[in-house]
Order: structure tokens, then C-alpha cells, then sequence
């Protein structure tokens, strides 16, 4: 039997995710969203991409929660995106309202399931899920941190020229202006990243990789990034369903790790069937963990 993921929001981020989970095919899919038409169309025309791709998974489409019940994974996406000018926290009060009544209500139907808010700002919307839910913390983690970390690799491997696999990195702490790509621990090929571009290069490298959703969001005008936050959720519904405890940067409930108390914050995480199995404890230098501790 196929394991069972509920995508709620069926927008940009939303459906491509059910499309990336539906394609593996090693998940069942519901997408819901408020919208009359819009999952059910989408979902359908997933569907219908199975033959192509050899895929034998199921995806529907839904305005209600009955459909969701007994999901495995709940992706909870919905929400108002950032226009330009808007910082995520712009979005707060708006998605605050958004995500609890969508948390509330799949927690319902699925009691045991992992919740994986991505709505931003991310932080505080892991925080108000992890309180409507009343989950208990391995079973809230929200996606952030990878999809930041995959900015900062893409710009090293572009200023390097090298491949994106050769690049080993972290990007820690809030999903937003104050986040802290972990360069001490760098390395591209096994080699210090410092020792191979210059300090001034890698802080602009840095803040590009700060700034790299408001730069998506100002190319596009009405709308922001999808295709790498997709993939970033799928990457972290794979590590739960296949139990592969992955070693990834996501958004959690912190206890005392890093000196940072009961704040969901990004930080190096082992997922794995349990949801959070493990939080990762880097050795940070002294600048790092005040950083970090500052975007908490």
C-alpha cells in the first residue's frame, strides 16, 4: 500500500509539488485548496501524465479535508505570496489566520501525519502549527533551510564553474534576512570555500543568497519562486516516507540545542520515518552561533 501526502494550496508551490511527489509515484496525493475547479483540474491533468511517465500513484483534487484523512504528510502551502516590495514578514498577520484553519483542520482528519509548513514567514508559521496541532515537535518541521542552502550552492558553483555536487554547505537559522549561510564549513571539492574566492566576493555571494526570493519575486512581478521550493519539499517527503535520514537544514523546535529555547529555528536535522529524529549540532565558530542565535 502507497503511502498518502495531502498538499493544501493548490498554487504555484503547491501543485508543483504534488507533481514532483505524484511523478516518483511512491506516494498517493490529495491536493485541496478552497478554489472550486482548480485542484480538481490540476489533479487531473497530473493524472493524466501518468501514462507518459510510468506512474502508477493516484492524485485528486479536493475543496474539502474528508479526502485527506489518514495522510502520512500534510504540506500545508497555503496562503498570499510576495509581491514586490513585501518582505515575508509582510505576510504575517494574513497567513497567521490562513495556516491555523488549515491545521486545524488536517490535524483532525490526520492525527498522526508529519506537518510540513512551508507558508511563509516560514518561523512563525511552524510555531502556530506546532501550537494548533498540538503535534508533538519531531512531527512539525518546516521546509526553509534547503531550499536556502541550494541558492548559496547554486551562486558558489556559478562563480566557481563547477558542478552544484561539488559544493558542500549549510545555510542555517530564519528564513529571511537575518539567515546564516555557515561558511566556515563551506568546502566546494573538499577545499575551504575561503581559500578559493575572496572575502568581499563570497559576503556579496552571501547576501545574494539573503536576498535570493526577493530577487525571483522582482523578475516575476506577480508572483514568487516555485520550482526550487518544490523540489526542496519533495526532497524532504522522500527522507520521511523512505525513512532515509538525510541530514538536511529544516525549520524546528529547538529545546536548549545552539543555547535557543522553544523557537523554531533552521538547523541541521535527521529526517527520517519519525518526522525529526535527531537535531544536528554543528561545531560552530563564535560569529556563526551568534548569528544564528540573533535570527532566532
Amino acid at each position: 500500500m502507497r503511502s498518502k501526502v495531502t498538499v493544501v494550496g493548490a498554487g504555484n508551490v503547491g501543485a508543483t509539488t504534488a507533481q514532483r511527489i505524484f511523478d516518483k509515484g511512491y506516494a498517493d496525493v490529495v491536493l485541496v485548496d478552497i478554489v472550486e475547479g482548480l485542484p480538481q483540474g490540476k489533479a487531473l491533468d497530473m493524472l493524466e501524465a501518468g501514462p507518459v511517465t510510468g506512474t502508477d500513484a493516484t492524485v485528486v483534487g479536493t475543496n474539502g479535508y474528508d479526502e485527506t484523512e489518514n495522510s502520512d504528510i500534510v504540506v500545508v502551502t497555503s496562503g498570499i505570496a510576495r509581491k514586490p516590495g513585501m518582505s515575508r514578514d509582510d505576510l504575517l498577520l494574513t497567513n497567521m489566520k490562513i495556516v491555523s484553519s488549515v491545521v486545524k483542520e488536517v490535524a483532525a482528519m490526520s492525527p498522526n501525519c508529519v506537518l510540513l509548513p512551508v507558508t511563509n514567514p516560514l518561523d512563525a508559521m511552524a510555531q502556530k502549527s506546532h501550537e494548533v496541532s498540538g503535534f508533538p515537535k519531531n512531527r512539525v518541521v518546516g521546509m526553509a533551510g534547503i531550499l536556502d542552502t541550494a541558492r548559496f550552492r547554486t551562486f558558489l558553483a556559478q562563480e566557481l564553474n563547477v558542478s552544484v555536487n561539488s559544493v558542500e554547505a549549510y545555510v542555517l537559522g530564519g528564513h529571511g534576512d537575518t539567515m546564516v549561510p555557515i561558511v566556515g564549513s563551506t568546502t566546494v571539492g573538499g577545499t575551504p570555500v575561503a581559500k578559493l574566492i575572496a572575502k568581499d566576493r563570497l559576503e556579496e555571494i552571501v547576501q545574494r543568497t539573503r536576498d535570493g526570493g526577493a530577487e525571483i519575486v522582482n523578475y516575476l512581478k506577480t508572483g514568487s519562486a516555485y520550482y526550487a521550493p518544490s523540489a526542496a519539499i519533495a526532497r524532504m517527503v522522500e527522507s520521511i516516507l523512505l525513512d532515509r535520514k538525510e541530514i538536511l537544514p529544516c525549520t524546528t523546535l529547538l529545546e536548549g540545542e545552539y543555547g535557543i529555547n522553544n523557537l523554531f529555528v533552521g538547523v541541521p536535522v535527521k529526517l527520517g520515518a519519525g518526522g525529526v529524529e535527531e537535531v544536528i549540532e554543528f561545531d560552530l565558530n563564535d560569529d556563526e552561533l551568534a548569528a544564528l542565535r540573533k535570527s532566532a
